[in-house]
């Protein structure tokens, strides 16, 4: 079996939070949307059905821990959820806190307008409160 990359795009376009086995969990650069990236530490996943049925239990959960969490944390009045995957193929889920007064609402979050990558501060902050509220920091 071929050993775990990360595809370039989604390591050029995010930053690393940690990583939960089996999982890697990703902040998107783009401050406009406070925006989560979990994907599967296991080379040649590129759907959710090529996950086990553990992988896809513990994903199940993750995804729910982590969407109180950032709503909690940001007040979102929506989290968005998803699995697309048509520029990148590897798997990977995300989960978007989305307010009526952000950037392009209600419109999607995938190529719209330019991204606002975060200060490093503004980052560490988010990522540091991330993993206090998943009680993992």
């Amino acid at each position: 079996m071929a050993n775990f990359e990360l595809d370039p795009k989604i390591a050029a376009d995010s930053l690393l939070v940690c990583r939960l086995k089996p999982f890697e969990l990703r902040l998107v650069n783009d401050a406009r949307w406070p925006w989560l990236l979990v994907v599967p530490i296991r080379a040649g996943v590129e759907e959710w059905h090529d996950l086990t049925e553990p992988e896809a239990d513990a994903l199940s959960d993750l995804i729910r821990r982590l969407s109180i969490n950032l709503k909690a944390l940001t007040a979102a009045e929506k989290i968005n959820v998803a699995a697309l995957g048509n520029i990148v193929r590897q798997f990977h889920l995300h989960i978007v806190a989305r307010r009526t007064e952000d950037a392009n609402w209600p419109g999607p979050v995938w190529g719209f307008g330019k991204p606002l990558p975060y200060s490093n501060e503004a980052s560490e902050a988010l990522i540091r409160a991330i993993l206090e509220g998943m009680e993992l920091g």
